[in-house]
């Protein structure tokens, strides 16, 4: 396993993509605030269902826990929308609704990682990480 990408957000969402596709309950990366602070805003909207940060031998072990046993996950479709190569930015009027408010928008603002409705409360925009169904 290379630790190194080009994209790490992508790397993680098909990491947690193909453990949902081969029905696996867990899913583990290496860690980095980003990832944590985006896994975080899965746990706390009901997507996943834990997060734990544990040290390895070099670094730290970012163990994402999808869904219990028996029990279907909750994440339909999980997209990276910015990527390094073409950056997608929005204002707070402009964040997209994702499936009419079912799904969720990441979006990293200069006020942290947050979602789109709580970016639109607080009426802040920035880069758009990725939507969540």
């Amino acid at each position: 396993m290379t630790k190194t990408t080009s994209d790490p957000i992508a790397d993680m969402l098909s990491r947690i993509r193909n453990a949902i596709a081969v029905r696996k309950n867990q899913v583990s990366m290496p860690h980095s605030n980003v990832k944590e602070a985006v896994a975080e805003l899965l746990r706390s909207n009901n997507f996943i269902d834990n997060v734990k940060i544990e040290d390895a031998n070099v670094g730290k072990v970012l163990n994402l826990t999808i869904n219990t046993d028996g029990t279907n996950p909750r994440i339909t479709e999980i997209k990276r929308m910015s990527t390094p190569g073409r950056r997608v930015y929005a204002g707070s009027e402009s964040i997209p609704v994702v499936k009419r408010g079912r799904g969720i928008v990441i979006v990293s603002t200069s006020r942290g990682m947050m979602t789109g409705a709580e970016a639109k409360k607080q009426r802040v925009g920035g880069e758009l990480i990725c939507k969540v169904y």
